[in-house]
């Protein structure tokens, strides 16, 4: 019978009713009791890493999960993680930067409601994750939720109260999960062994532009941070009116060794800054890097990762393009197979 890690960090799976709203309370073993069909898949053990509503969440708790796994790798055959539903594809995207090319699965779910609760997804949600990492064909970071088995860097929550909360952003579900039996469609690279990375550069930060937003909200940003997202509009840009000063900004800060990614708003289909004029002159002219069709979540977590391998400007090109867990299909040429910049690992 196969072995099964089960890593509880909170999140409303977890949670109970309080006179100030829904709290995690229940640790991952009390509330396996709720799905007895799991015994029959595996043997389960249980460890909390924390017990937090996933808004919570931040990078030093995606390093501790990262952890948790690394010290128990060799002694189970899957692992499954319950997590808050509102930042899970950002932990989900983290881990993959983290334990790039796992042969194990390591399982990712959550649920829109308390498992508590007489009317809760909870409990599928669960013995669905456990089929995932019990079956073993679909190895590597994955989020498990409605039904749906997502890649990690691909996963994004689209609803905010429906069951179904979760979608694959540019990219095919790898599988689902049908009358308790695994339809894998898609088998993601796995290597012999996981590389396992702990670290990760905290100070990124994203700038999220609307119509009219003042120059000086990029300005902090940069000030404040090693990288910096813009999630820009469409296919990507910023403004060029009122004497260009995100551009003179942008140009600064990238020769001050900082690293602008911009990103899009729009979720299908990604960036594309050679299209319009407001965009090229970011890529031809200033250096900066575009997510193409990374997810936002893929987009920040893969940033933090290539930031913390290195602050050389060409290093955190490569490493930021170059394809680690299915997160970026459109590549620039010049950098897809190239394999002369080290990751550190221990």
């Amino acid at each position: 019978m196969k072995r099964i890690l089960m890593i509880g960090t909170g999140g409303t799976i977890a949670s109970g009713d309080t006179e100030a709203g829904l709290a995690p309370a229940l640790d991952s073993a009390a509330f396996l009791r709720y799905v007895p069909a799991v015994e029959a898949l595996c043997r389960v053990e249980t460890r909390q890493v924390c017990n937090i509503d996933s808004t919570n969440m931040t990078p030093a708790h995606w390093l501790d999960i990262a952890r948790a796994i690394r010290e128990s790798y060799d002694d189970f055959d899957g692992f499954v993680i319950s997590h808050g539903t509102d930042t899970m594809a950002y932990t989900a995207a983290a881990l993959s930067f983290l334990i790039q090319g796992s042969p194990k699965p390591i399982v990712l779910t959550g649920s829109q409601k308390p498992i508590s609760m007489d009317v809760t997804d909870s409990k599928t949600n669960l013995l669905d994750s456990f089929t995932v990492a019990c079956d073993g064909r679909i190895p590597g970071v994955t989020v498990v939720f409605g039904g749906a088995v997502i890649l990690g860097t691909r996963a994004r929550k689209t609803y905010s109260k429906s069951f179904g909360a979760f979608s694959s952003i540019n990219y095919p579900v790898l599988g689902v999960v049908r009358d308790g039996v695994l339809v894998p469609y898609i088998t993601p690279a796995a290597r012999p062994a996981p590389l396992f990375c702990d670290s990760l550069d905290a100070r990124v930060s994203l700038v999220k532009l609307i119509p009219g937003v003042s120059p000086a909200m990029l300005s902090f940003a940069l000030d404040h941070s090693d990288g910096v997202l813009i999630e820009s509009f469409g296919v990507g840009g910023v403004p060029a009116g009122d004497g260009g000063q995100f551009y003179d900004l942008i140009r600064t800060a990238v020769a001050r060794g900082k690293t602008v990614v911009v990103t899009t708003q729009v979720q299908n289909e990604g960036s594309d800054l050679a299209v319009y004029n407001v965009g090229h002159r970011l890529k031809s002219d200033l250096g900066v890097l575009e997510s193409y069709d990374m997810t936002l979540e893929a987009a920040v977590a893969k940033l933090m990762w290539a930031l913390a391998q290195s602050k050389d400007r060409d290093a955190v090109r490569v490493l930021f393009y170059s394809p680690v867990a299915g997160e970026i299909l459109a590549a620039p040429e010049d950098v897809k197979n190239k394999t002369d910049i080290k990751i550190i690992k221990t």
